[in-house]
């Protein structure tokens, strides 16, 4: 997990429309990093309904989990998603923020996404982190957090 303080893992991932993006490419501006498990869960959704909000206040919302392109687009189309969704398949990023991690479910053991939240300040440092987030509490505290 990167620390508050800590400079972001630059990344450069494609987008829902397969375009290359990068983290750097924000410089100069906030960026809520957000990592979530997988497309098309409800809670996923919840930054899309302050999305204006966001953007008044000058933040940059990215969304990653380990789903394809092809997934993204389909999940921005169906809830009308505002904002950009990058596709980590080999989830090497997920490892680089300290989110690929062990998960329990019924008992079962196995490797994926806790839901974590990053708050990446204009110059790329890290501000705060959210860890094992609530989706749909999770954007209501973000915009509470952004100056």
């Amino acid at each position: 997990m990167l620390d508050i303080g800590q400079k972001a893992v630059d990344f450069t991932l494609k987008d829902q429309n397969d375009n290359d993006v990068k983290l750097s490419d924000f410089i100069g501006k906030k960026v809520v990093l957000y990592f979530y498990p997988k497309d098309m869960t409800p809670g996923c959704t919840a930054q899309a309904e302050l999305f204006e909000e966001f953007a008044k206040k000058g933040a940059v919302i990215i969304g990653i989990s380990k789903d394809s392109v092809k997934s993204h687009k389909k999940f921005e189309e169906k809830y009308s998603l505002p904002f950009i969704l990058l596709s980590g398949p080999e989830h090497e990023v997920m490892e680089e923020y300290g989110v690929w991690q062990e998960k329990k479910l019924y008992g079962k053991v196995s490797m994926g996404t806790v839901r974590t939240t990053y708050i990446i300040d204009e110059n790329g440092i890290v501000e705060k982190v959210f860890t094992k987030v609530k989706a749909a509490q999770n954007p209501q505290d973000m915009l509470n957090e952004l100056s």
